[in-house]
């Protein structure tokens, strides 16, 4: 495993990362965008680290503010924030050809960060040669959030500007009126998407955060010529059994393959 590194982000915040594998050869590279109070150690960002050391590719990781060993307070996350330290840390250290892998609000923010490249920076936009999204939790913080909060929750929310919400994970995670407030300045799936490379989207039926419907509707909001939708029997949240690390590591080769002109 490869020692963290700290980066500055824009705004200072001190931003925890590793780059595995090789990034010297021209191959098509891996970006990885975990989700909501998750961090780079988790097994879905190892399968993919351990993918790119066994291709000799490279694989970039990062922690969120306010995540795993990054700097700053989980409460004064938002969407903006997160996205802007995600455009930071691929434009610095994730050059080339690379798929972007998101998970949760990681998918949510890969498309985000695509649809950034797009309008800020098309040549980095062009060197992203796929996305790989799991359970993408794209528009969570009104569709699987706000819209789905009980009054007394939303009445809290706008009194204390928190609310902490039990997890089946872990302590509960809290809430801010901010997060929810910001997020939507970036809802996405009303508009929809133009996307130019190949999108896989990898969903479980029995996902009790990101219910099957919600990726359905990802899926729709995606307009391209290669959009496909993958849905688990029995697949839950996490989707970090052995098989689904499996069909992870072969989806995301895949399409690295793909864009080299490999088994096309």
């Amino acid at each position: 495993m490869t020692d963290i590194k700290f980066e500055k982000a824009p705004d200072g915040t001190s931003i925890a990362w590793r780059q595995d594998g090789r990034d010297d050869l021209g191959r098509c590279g891996f970006v990885w965008l975990g989700g909501y109070k998750s961090d780079m150690e988790g097994s879905k960002a190892e399968a993919l680290a351990a993918l790119a050391r066994e291709t000799r590719r490279a694989c970039l990781r990062f922690d969120y503010s306010g995540h795993g060993a990054s700097g700053g307070l989980f409460v004064d996350g938002t969407i903006s924030k997160w996205l802007e330290q995600s455009a930071h840390m691929l434009l610095t250290h994730g050059r080339g050809p690379r798929i972007l892998v998101g998970s949760s609000m990681g998918g949510w923010l890969a498309l985000l960060l695509y649809r950034l490249l797009q309008l800020k920076a098309p040549a980095a936009a062009q060197a992203i040669k796929g996305l790989v999204l799991l359970a993408p939790a794209a528009d969570m913080t009104e569709d699987l959030m706000w819209d789905e909060f009980p009054e007394a929750v939303r009445t809290e929310l706008n009194d204390k500007g928190v609310w902490l919400r039990p997890s089946a994970y872990g302590e509960p995670y809290a809430i801010t009126r901010r997060l929810i407030e910001d997020g939507r300045r970036h809802l996405m799936l009303n508009q929809g998407l133009d996307v130019a490379c190949p999108v896989r989207i990898l969903q479980g039926d029995a996902d009790p955060d990101v219910p099957a419907a919600h990726a359905v509707k990802v899926f729709g909001a995606l307009r391209g010529a290669d959009v496909t939708l993958t849905l688990i029997k029995g697949g839950d949240h996490r989707l970090s059994t052995p098989a689904n690390l499996s069909l992870l590591r072969d989806t995301v080769l895949r399409l690295a393959e793909r864009s080299e002109g490999i088994g096309v």
